[in-house]
């Protein structure tokens, strides 16, 4: 029988528990961990590779389900979890970015690490918990992770942090951090804020860190009693003979430096890919693939370390802080709502944006219920294999451009104006035309741009660069707006957005084991100087929002008493279906009464207002309208005067002399002009047709009180 071990400690006054050798036996490590009532089970299995397959298998499945939240789906047809959403995709790869750089490179087993949400109290963050559970069960593991690593949330709300913030309180946050940290460095950094200056990001930085080291030292007490015997593991290139290693590395050298340095070469995401391919067919009885490609980074690494840390340059000759040429266009599409092209070196991205009624903001469905959000920003290079140079397979979405979508919609919401002052759902797309590094960084500028062109009047511009690292065990390099080759060779991919204020977006993660606060200062320092000149060229391009496309729906926004919603949607929706069949506007009702009325035309919107506002008005005695007979009764004509809004013409109220009957004077469908003269209390509505002195005379003489009486006769009826 499993030794069950167990390790508790307060976390934000909230109990954190991990807890090992009762689920989930099967697995080479499970932990069940509770913060509050949230619980998570984080498994890890491993077996080796039948064939070498050029890469270390490292899958991480971040899954949530409905009955965690106490949930069914609301979907009509399909009652079970299917495909992962969003947001445990997002959930996923940030786990896999804080533990990918802990494993050996050339490690030849597949792992797979599943965090299932079992209970979610709506408290205390099973992402958040799912980092944790993780970093443990890898840590009593057999497999040679060089943890534990733990996560903390930071957050400031009006200048006071909170650390580790309950899912409530990270709704009004101005900054939130996810920062992994292990005992000695930084391995992985997720921002989202509202234009927080630098050096308060780094303060969180560090504070994260700090916090983070009760948690790491939680887990090493845990390992030490839950703790398996780890692989013994051994390079795989160390088993390569000295001298076919020896001609292997120089034959490689060769191959980079050509493809690097020859005149008009330039080094696509394909082309070390492609040498390796090449040398893996000429060296097949001899190595494998993995060996290949260890042996392929290990150069290409020292070639890039020697040209930035020796000899003081980058590839193409830039300087080290330098930004490649900006090229931006504006308006491209005729067509769309707003679409610009931005072009920094050979990496080109085309943003479009389309705006929509509120009605088309986005519903999101998972364990936390349903929610929605107006503005979507999606990101598209995997279905666009054209831009680094290469015929794929076309299918949805990976995890990628997942990934780099989310960074770019966090890195931009903050700005964004409130639905009051802009009351329209937003989407933009983000098509990468040619990779060479930083696309996502390349997406978020020319969406700026795009939204800027759709008219959005942003609260500042926002742009975006990514940073990468070169080091040796002397010294570091810090380098701007990283080409593919940097990004691949080099040890770190740091990419910070924001505007001239502030920081809003960060996402970071390295190939080393962590990263100092040095480093990260000195990136952050970096790429402020270069966001800066960015918003220039862009401000350049565009200084402002442009006018609303003649192709968008126009919205016009009235207002209604919250009380009133029920009345204006009618049983079952009639009312306002009723509006929207007869105007062709979108109505679209806020629970606080604001109601936003969209369509392509005017007229079609000024008619639902009319509409809407006319059956919530309060009608005075007094007030002339001109209205169309609806209906005749032997006593009088009904006439409609506004929207659902119908009074009674009694017959004496028709003509200054007595009238028999109403179809002497009116018939269905005529429009008459009428005079308010009464509005009881109940809200009926008494109309006469008869204007001047005379009617007021016959006002006086009582005639008005008959009028009352015959209504309220019909009404008894």
């Amino acid at each position: 029988m499993s030794k069950i071990v167990i390790k508790e400690q307060d976390l934000n006054g909230r109990k954190l528990r991990l807890e090992t050798g009762k689920w989930a036996k099967a697995a080479d490590a499970a932990v069940t961990a509770s913060w509050g009532e949230t619980v998570v089970l984080a498994t890890v299995t491993q077996k080796p590779l039948t064939e070498d397959i050029g890469y270390f298998p490292l899958s991480i499945e971040y899954v949530e389900k409905y009955y965690a939240g106490g949930r069914i789906t609301s979907q009509k047809f399909i009652k079970r979890e299917s495909r992962p959403n969003d947001e445990s995709i997002l959930a996923g790869r940030a786990i896999d970015r804080s533990i990918r750089p802990l494993f050996p490179k050339d490690f030849n087993y597949e792992v797979q690490i599943i965090i299932n949400v079992l209970s979610y109290d709506g408290v205390n963050d099973p992402a958040l918990l799912g980092f944790i559970a993780t970093s443990a069960a890898l840590s009593i593991s057999s497999l040679p992770f060089l943890g534990p690593i733990s996560a903390t949330r930071y957050g400031l709300s009006e200048n006071k942090e909170v650390i580790n913030p309950t899912l409530s309180e990270m709704e009004s946050l101005d900054l939130e951090l996810l920062v992994a940290s292990t005992a000695e460095k930084i391995v992985m950094i997720e921002a989202k804020g509202k234009q927080i200056p630098d050096e308060k990001v780094i303060e969180g930085i560090k504070t994260s860190h700090k916090e983070s080291q009760s948690i790491v030292s939680l887990i090493n007490d845990f390992t030490k009693e839950a703790g398996k015997e780890k692989f013994e593991y051994t390079p795989l290139v160390l088993n390569v003979d000295t001298d076919l290693l020896k001609g292997v590395k120089q034959e490689v050298k060769e191959k980079i430096e050509e493809a690097l340095f020859s005149p008009g070469a330039v080094w696509h995401e394909a082309t070390g890919d492609i040498i390796k391919q090449g040398l893996i067919q000429k060296y097949t009885d001899q190595l494998t693939p993995v060996q290949i490609s260890g042996i392929f980074d290990k150069v290409a690494k020292e070639i890039m370390n020697k040209l930035v840390l020796e000899k003081g340059e980058r590839v193409d000759g830039r300087k080290m802080d330098e930004v490649r040429p900006i090229n931006i266009e504006i308006g491209v599409l005729p067509r769309a709502h707003g679409s610009a092209v931005f072009e920094r070196g050979t990496t080109q991205v085309l943003s479009i944006t389309t705006l929509g009624p509120i009605s088309d903001s986005q519903t999101l469905e998972g364990m936390t219920g349903e929610s929605t959000k107006r503005f979507m920003h999606h990101y598209n290079m995997g279905i666009n294999p054209f831009s680094t140079g290469e015929p794929k397979r076309v299918s949805g979405p990976n995890r990628r451009d997942i990934g780099h979508g989310a960074l770019v919609e966090k890195s931009l919401v903050g700005v964004l104006p409130s639905v009051e002052e802009f009351p329209y759902a937003v989407r933009t797309v983000s098509e990468v035309l040619a990779a060479n590094a930083s696309t996502s960084m390349a997406s978020l500028c020319a969406s700026t741009l795009s939204l800027l062109d759709s008219g959005v009047n942003l609260k500042s511009p926002v742009a975006g660069i990514a940073l990468g690292l070169l080091s040796n065990e002397e010294r570091f390099q810090v380098i701007t707006d990283m080409q593919a080759v940097e990004d691949f060779y080099g040890e770190m991919d740091f990419k910070i957005a924001g505007t001239i204020n502030g920081i809003t977006g960060i996402q970071m993660d390295t190939k080393l084991t962590g990263l100092t606060f040095e480093i990260i200062e000195e990136a952050v320092k970096q790429g402020q100087k270069a966001r800066e000149g960015i918003l220039k060229k862009m401000d350049e391009a565009l200084p402002g929002p442009a006018a609303i496309s003649e192709y968008a729906p126009k919205i016009k926004v009235t207002h209604i008493e919250p009380e009133n919603i029920g009345a204006l949607i009618g049983p079952g929706g009639k009312n306002i279906n009723a509006i929207i069949a007869r105007t062709g506007a979108q109505v679209d009702i806020e629970d606080d009464g604001t109601v936003m009325v969209s369509g392509l035309e005017e007229a079609s919107i000024q008619d639902a207002i009319l509409e809407i506002d006319g059956m919530f008005k309060k009608v005075q005695v007094g007030e002339v309208y001109e209205g169309k007979v609806v209906k005749i009764a032997p006593f009088g004509a009904f006439v409609n005067i506004l929207p659902g809004r119908d009074g009674l013409v009694h017959v004496s109220q028709m003509a200054s002399y007595r009238v028999e009957k109403p179809e002497d004077i009116v018939s269905e469908g005529q429009k008459v002009k009428v005079r308010v003269v009464e509005v009881t209390s109940e809200g009926k509505i008494g109309l006469s047709m008869v204007f001047g002195e005379r009617n007021e005379n016959r006002e006086q003489k009582g005639e008005r009180r008959n009028f009352g009486r015959e209504r309220r006769n019909n009404s008894r009826r």
